[in-house]
């Protein structure tokens, strides 16, 4: 807590540290480089929600596990979920990241084309959500009892956050920023226009956190959904418009700095 006081000198250097890490060479050694591979809307939808549902673990296995599964779907995902034979879908089955398992991936890609195919897209279901009460809880709400509404395994449940079990919805909300924010930078996409940037929430983890509790930003010990409230919360005070851009430095900081002269 000792730097609560001085909030202005923490937020002019979050924003240098946003300003170097929120750069197209961010993009070379993030798993945001996936769905960057893609034009197609849907493409780069269903990759970065992909890539952002296996984002644990070390960020090269991440990279390369993606890219194995973008190959798997013959580099054309939307038109792999809706025009895949059988045997196409049967690779799938041996696809593995960590605890997600081949079955895992197939309920994925089910889920995801009958999202495309009856539910309007993935950016139509988390927007129907977010305009249920106007936040990002219920629109990971919604969107999760969307995703689930399949016969499918309890092991899959694990795979995606469950807000109000208070979960953080790291990954979740990664995929909202990547698809919501847009700035100059670009490497973010700004695809979807009816959940304001103002609305996202922090994706929390492990080195945001404790980048956020060493500035004194954040006093909630867990990594649940109400540091995400929490840390969330006080970004919106350094930037109303655009809060968490600030993600960039919070991780930025975590995964290449290690200590520096705040923390």
């Amino acid at each position: 807590m000792k730097f609560s006081t001085d909030l202005p000198e923490i937020k002019q250097f979050l924003d240098n540290r946003v300003s170097q890490y929120n750069s197209s060479e961010f993009i070379d050694s993030d798993p945001i480089q996936i769905p960057h591979l893609f034009s197609r809307k849907e493409d780069i939808e269903i990759s970065a929600f992909l890539t952002a549902t296996i984002a644990w673990g070390q960020r090269k296995s991440i990279i390369n596990n993606s890219i194995k599964l973008m190959e798997w779907m013959d580099n054309s995902p939307y038109e792999f979920l809706v025009d895949a034979d059988n045997s196409d879908w049967k690779r799938i089955s041996n696809f593995v990241h960590r605890t997600f398992n081949g079955n895992d991936c197939l309920f994925f890609l089910e889920s995801l084309k009958n999202i495309y195919l009856h539910q309007g897209g993935l950016e139509h279901v988390f927007t129907n959500g977010y305009r249920i009460e106007n936040t990002v809880h219920e629109a990971l709400t919604y969107f999760r009892q969307i995703f689930l509404s399949l016969p499918h395994d309890k092991h899959v449940t694990k795979h995606i956050s469950d807000v109000a079990a208070n979960s953080s919805a790291k990954r979740l909300n990664m995929f909202l920023r990547w698809m919501v924010r847009s700035d100059v930078s670009e490497v973010d996409f700004g695809l979807w226009k009816d959940i304001p940037m103002s609305a996202l929430m922090l994706p929390l983890d492990v080195h945001t956190g404790n980048t956020a509790r060493g500035l004194g930003l954040l006093l909630r010990t867990q990594n649940d959904w109400k540091a995400v409230e929490e840390i969330s919360s006080v970004l919106r005070t350094f930037d109303a418009t655009d809060p968490i851009k600030y993600d960039f430095a919070l991780f930025g900081i975590g995964v290449f700095e290690g200590k520096n002269e705040f923390l």
